[in-house]
């Protein structure tokens, strides 16, 4: 070793990568490299010393990338093995300093910077891979190389911005001091722990009110245009490579900020939404490049937020989310090396970074001293201050140093960032020989042996925290980068755009849903995803699922009422989930009032009441607490809300039928018409009297009348009184004629069925059916009710009144007008014309509101209305002949029309049947979707629910069903109605 100082790197080499199956190949290359050397009048004497020969060798066999480092300059091979390993690490970097703060040409300045990380990355390889350095030397040398090129590159872009009239510095030697941006690492390089290949995380902010802004330069544009340049700069492929790959994305909500930020506007964030993982992220924050002062005096402006004034026992359970999220599942029992994770998987170095700074999370806030950027100091300050046992702190630093040297070896092979381990025999046999193991067995076993040291300290961390067992993988929200294990496992719940969840759930995490905003909701959020996920994977299309809860998130104010309720209850969980990926009407209504779940998973559910009786008594038990009359309507609304959510899940789940549906949903409406008319009564009674021998009476037409309501329909309604006196008048303080009372009356009725109030509204209410429709007034007398009904109704309005039904009121007179209804009615079958009227009114509304949209069940030729018609038709031409005809009930009509011989049996059977699909359809899209239903606009989950309501196997398969039905009722329509002496 004579002529050789001890201090150069070739005279302290200690270790060397062992000989693979490759041994041969690498000698070749080594002889070869010589012969190069002695051609370019080099002094090989160097390569003839063991150690060096033994480290070149096993370079030239594992490591390409070396390698090609070591081919590419002869020269700076031997010299940096010639020389002291930290001064030529010195020398190295400021050269490439000297460059930037001279050259103003950006080709120079971007080659100098690559040539600076060959030589840097070859000589911290060198001194790694043959033990002249350990692990804190490795991980500083590399950490300071990564310093001096961002630095050095933003040193030419403030002096670029300078050139041109942009910002005036401070002072040109040092174009950095008060430019006014800042550029902070964080994560290791914050840290000074880079790993040999690593990204490296930066933010940039910068001051708007910056002096070093030029009066006409907008600082936003200028800096943002400088970061991009950095980023260019750095990581753009060249011939020789590229420098650093950045990473700008654990800035504040990086999906919708720009790579620069202000900092009254970083502020802001971090005060309002900022998370704990990024408060993690924030321990290491460093300034590296532009103003330091001002990235200082931003991170101690910013301490608050990272550390908490009292030991922050609040955030742990939100500690304990974020942990099963980064360790669900992952991996198995017996830790495998071949294809592990050394930085992700069990017993990996992000458990040890995490065991770390989850408990300087926890404690830093009352203890400074715990509040360093390094793994391994802050091991040993955990020590110091009690926090690890001392077995603990030297068992996982030495496990950390292991980790670290194994995780370089992988990324030295090909520059690559990359910490998974192969997974074929062969070259795993080759990568333990890399390591310096003579064999794969060593290499597993005490590789394994690290793992599970790991593992064991970092359960015993969490050994307090709820498990997470029903997850079936790993999923990890945090951070910016998708997590490769979490998009599997999102693909196995069933997810077709895992990447794209991953994006939504991480912007619920950064607040952009106003839903999500407090720090409570992204708590209890943290904690609930993966279960709700796996709730969401259950409903038949998780992504659409995902997306209707994304949507409702967007229009809701708060959502940690939903949350907890959704957290605390798995039956619900799976409830909403169903309901999420298959009615997202109904998910609109759940985030709007999350209680309503809370009754429907009543063990007492598919029992539920279904008629009216019992909804006014729960009605009449809940408006005896009422305190004022809007209180009243609240009520109203939150029972209407509860009870029609019930109805329409049962209809979902399949435990009550479409038609069962159309009973409830109308049992619901009159018990609201009857609450609504008492409560107008009385209160009409109280401003205004009674009026002597005067009553009224409200009948439903439509679908309220036939009992066909869907969860979106509206109320058809005529009001009728009648009166004893010559000259009625209430005897009330403010007294009325009964014209006039009967007509505000029927005003604050439909008043108290359509106000909203802050619970909602009830319905909308329709009453064009009454005599004259619009001209008419809101009340009629009974009287004149008979009279217009049995000399001027015409054939529309009879057949609307073949569905009138009584349904509040005095029923002696809901008597006296049934029997003016049956009158008027069976008049009407004598009508030579009746045929030919109904034809021309199903003609005139296909003319005015079409009939060729498809899934337009109501108006869709042969649809709902052609039913309707001929049911309608069937009930006025044998009114007199068979009364009990006048049932209402569309379905029911057509029964007895076919039991008395009216219809054909065939064309009964085909009309039954096409009523009972239609209602199906029309029951489930109005609950799922509501009035306007496309199935291009609808998710696969919710057509499935579509098909499955009409006991189809697929959507494919209805809509050939709808269609054969509709040609057939057209069919039928048209040959009852359209043809001679119908």
């Amino acid at each position: 070793m004579t002529g050789h100082s001890r201090q150069t790197l070739a005279a302290r080499l200690s270790a060397a990568p062992a000989k693979g199956v490759n041994a041969k190949a690498a000698a070749g290359k080594f002889k070869d490299f010589a012969v190069s050397c002695n051609k370019a009048g080099l002094s090989v004497e160097l390569l003839k010393i063991p150690r060096v020969k033994a480290l070149l060798l096993g370079v030239a066999e594992h490591a390409p990338y070396l390698w090609r480092l070591i081919e590419a300059d002869c020269e700076r091979a031997l010299a940096l093995l010639n020389a002291d390993p930290a001064g030529a690490l010195d020398h190295c970097l400021q050269k490439g300093l000297d460059v930037c703060a001279k050259s103003d040409d950006e080709g120079e300045v971007m080659q100098a910077l690559r040539k600076m990380k060959q030589e840097a990355h070859l000589l911290i390889a060198l001194a790694d891979l043959g033990g002249v350095w350990d692990i804190r030397q490795v991980i500083e040398a590399i950490s300071r190389m990564a310093d001096v090129a961002v630095s050095a590159c933003m040193t030419f872009l403030l002096r670029q911005a300078a050139s041109t009239g942009k910002l005036k510095l401070a002072d040109v030697n040092d174009p950095q001091k008060g430019c006014g941006v800042v550029v902070l690492a964080l994560g290791k390089h914050g840290a000074k722990e880079l790993n040999y290949s690593s990204d490296i995380d930066l933010v940039v902010f910068y001051d708007p009110s910056s002096p070093a802004l030029m009066p006409d330069s907008e600082a936003a544009p200028l800096f943002v245009r400088m970061t991009r340049s950095m980023v260019r700069i750095l990581q753009e492929r060249t011939g020789d490579g590229y420098v650093l790959r950045v990473d700008l994305r654990l800035r504040p909500d990086p999906g919708s900020t720009s790579v620069a930020i202000s900092l009254p506007a970083a502020f802001d964030y971090y005060e309002s939404y900022g998370q704990n993982w990024e408060r993690a992220a924030f321990i290491k924050a460093r300034p590296v490049a532009g103003d330091i002062a001002l990235g200082e005096q931003f991170i101690a402006e910013l301490a608050p937020f990272i550390w908490r004034k009292y030991f922050d026992y609040a955030a742990i359970a939100d500690i304990h989310a974020m942990k099963r999220q980064i360790h669900a599942v992952r991996g198995h029992a017996e830790v495998a090396v071949a294809g592990h994770d050394v930085k992700l998987g069990r017993g990996g170095i992000r458990e040890i970074e995490f065991f770390v700074q989850t408990q300087q999370l926890i404690f830093g806030g009352r203890r400074p001293e715990l509040r360093g950027r390094q793994t391994l100091a802050m091991l040993d300050a955990l020590q110091t201050d009690g926090w690890v046992t001392p077995e603990a702190n030297d068992e996982l630093s030495k496990s950390y140093g292991y980790l670290r040297t194994v995780e370089h070896r992988l990324q030295m092979m090909n520059d690559e960032q990359t910490q998974r381990l192969p997974s074929g025999d062969e070259d795993l046999a080759a990568f333990a020989a890399f390591c310096g193991y003579k064999s794969f067995g060593a290499f597993s076993a005490a590789l394994s042996g690290e793992f599970k040291r790991v593992e064991f300290h970092y359960a015993r961390l969490f050994e307090h925290a709820p498990g997470l067992d029903s997850v079936s993988g790993s999923l990890v929200f945090t951070g910016t980068t998708d997590d490769p294990d979490t998009l599997e496992t999102l693909k196995k719940m069933g997810f077709q755009d895992a990447s794209r969840a991953i994006e939504t759930i991480r912007g619920w995490h950064f607040g952009r849903r106003a839903a999500v905003q407090s720090p409570r909701a992204r708590e209890v959020l943290t904690e609930l995803v993966p279960a709700l996920l796996e709730s969401l994977s259950g409903s038949g299309d998780p992504d659409a699922a995902l997306a209707a809860l994304d949507h409702a998130m967007s229009r809701m104010p708060a959502a940690v009422e939903l949350f907890s309720i959704l957290k605390s209850n798995k039956d619900v969980r799976n409830l909403f989930g169903d309901i999420l990926g298959g009615a997202p009407r109904l998910a609109q209504i759940v985030a709007q009032r999350p209680h309503v779940l809370d009754a429907a998973i009543d063990p007492d559910l598919p029992r539920a009441a279904s008629q009216t009786h019992a909804y006014s008594n729960r009605l009449e038990l809940a408006l005896q607490k009422a305190a004022s009359a809007e209180d009243a309507l609240d009520i109203m609304r939150d029972i209407f809300h509860e009870e029609s959510f019930l109805i329409s899940i049962r209809t979902l789940a399949g435990t009550i039928d479409p038609r069962e549906a159309g009973f409830a949903f109308t049992a619901l409406a009159e018990s609201m018409i009857i609450s609504s008319l008492a409560s107008v009564m009385k209160s009409f009674e109280h401003d205004h009297g009674l009026i002597s021998g005067a009553a009224c009476a409200i009948f439903g037409l439509g679908k309220l009348g036939s009992r066909e309501m869907t969860a979106t329909s509206d109320l058809d309604l005529v009001l009728v009184y009648t009166f004893e006196d010559e000259t009625p008048e209430s005897d009330g303080q403010r007294p009325l004629h009964a014209a006039q009372y009967y007509s505000r009356l029927t005003q604050r009725l439909i008043s108290a069925l359509t106000v909203s109030t802050r619970r909602g509204g009830l319905y909308d209410v329709d009453m064009r059916l009454r005599p004259s429709g619009r001209k008419g007034p809101l009340a009629t007398r009974l009287d004149s009710f008979r009279t217009y009904q049995l000399e001027d109704a015409e054939t529309w309005e009879h057949m609307s009144l073949t569905r009138a039904r009584f349904i509040a009121g005095d029923t002696s007179l809901g008597a006296q007008v049934q029997k003016v209804i049956r009158e008027s009615l069976s008049k009407t079958s004598s009508s030579k014309s009746l045929a030919k009227d109904v034809f021309e009114m199903r003609r005139l509304i296909a003319t005015e509101k079409g009939e060729n949209q498809e899934w337009d069940l109501k108006l869709a030729s042969g649809g709902i209305i052609d039913i309707e018609f001929i049911a309608q038709y069937l009930c006025l031409k044998h009114a007199r002949a068979y009364p009990q005809m006048l049932a209402s009930h569309t379905y029911k009509v057509l029964e007895l029309a076919s039991d008395h011989s009216l219809l054909r049996s065939g064309e009964a059977r085909e009309l039954l049947e096409a009523h009972s699909l239609y209602s199906a359809v029309t029951q489930m899209t109005r609950l799922t979707i509501g009035e306007k239903f496309d199935p291009a606009d609808a998710g696969k989950g919710v057509l499935q629910r579509i098909a499955n309501s009409a006991a189809c196997p697929d959507f494919r398969s209805l809509e050939r069903d709808v269609l054969e039905k509709r040609q057939i009722v057209r069919k039928i329509f048209n040959s009852i109605l359209n043809s001679p002496g119908s």
